[in-house]
């Protein structure tokens, strides 16, 4: 399956391409999101994606057309072990930022490629696949502030444009990609409709599975993994609810969670808003 490369109407500064991107899922520009303030995300500033891994000659000459001053990569070691490193895009900085640790859950991950139905019910049913991925984005919001700050001031500095991306490009990246908007002043109305995209059929993570034999991915398994390969709103809620509870609003989560001063928000707004 390819995947067309998203054209928006927002802005006639964002790259127009007219090949498929065939190795890259999930790719988009943010560029167009609203503040509250009456602002507009730039096109072709920020950019998110799935990995590079699998990227044909094709797409990294697409990627190449964009300008990257950085590609952010939130993979950790045993995602790179599966999936490669990114291809390289010349004169492009290649950071990464593990933003899940291989040690915690490597088992779980293990099942969900190799489990068989009983197992997976075990793990995943009565709701317990949803649980485990909001309590992952509290988790990531509480624990990783130090990252995501690396990459917010980094942003404000020198990183522009920017790719974010970990394997799917929903979770890790989609947090991240999150943090940013709300610094920008991003509504979080928007914020959550960008993270939603990840659900279109192009841009939905391929789900591995340790056999090619029909009952691995039969339609009871398929059900009780869809909340781990979904963008469902309330995983971001839960990541919301967490800066609200922790911090008492994104002011004080910029400022002493990711100490951001006003100075570095008014460099940040600058690069990346219109």
């Amino acid at each position: 399956m390819t995947q067309p490369i998203p054209q928006s109407p927002q802005s006639a500064q964002k790259p127009q391409n007219p090949a498929e991107l065939t190795g890259v899922r999930n790719f988009r520009d943010v560029g167009g999101l609203p503040t509250t303030d009456g602002r507009r995300v730039k096109s072709g500033r920020l950019f998110r994606s799935g990995h590079l891994a699998h990227a044909t000659e094709t797409d990294a000459e697409f990627l190449g057309s964009l300008g990257l001053h950085t590609v952010f990569d939130f993979r950790n070691g045993a995602d790179h072990a599966l999936e490669g490193p990114d291809v390289d895009l010349p004169g492009v900085r290649n950071v990464n930022i593990p933003l899940s640790d291989p040690a915690d859950g490597g088992e779980f991950w293990k099942m969900v490629r190799e489990g068989g139905l009983a197992q997976l019910e075990g793990i995943l049913g009565g709701g317990k696949a949803a649980e485990r991925m909001s309590r992952s984005y509290r988790t990531m919001i509480r624990n990783r502030t130090a990252e995501h700050s690396r990459v917010v001031h980094a942003l404000a500095e020198d990183s522009v444009p920017a790719l974010m991306h970990c394997a799917a490009g929903k979770d890790r990246a989609g947090l991240s990609i999150a943090v940013t908007l709300l610094a920008l002043g991003v509504e979080r109305e928007a914020i959550v409709a960008d993270y939603l995209e990840s659900n279109a059929p192009q841009n939905r993570y391929r789900v591995r599975r340790g056999s090619d034999a029909p009952e691995a991915r039969a339609p009871e398994v398929m059900e009780l993994l869809a909340p781990l390969f979904d963008a469902r709103a309330p995983y971001l809620t839960a990541a919301f609810d967490t800066i609200d509870e922790e911090w008492g609003g994104v002011e004080r989560y910029l400022a002493e969670g990711l100490g951001l001063t006003p100075g570095t928000l008014d460099r940040l707004r600058g690069r990346l808003l219109d």
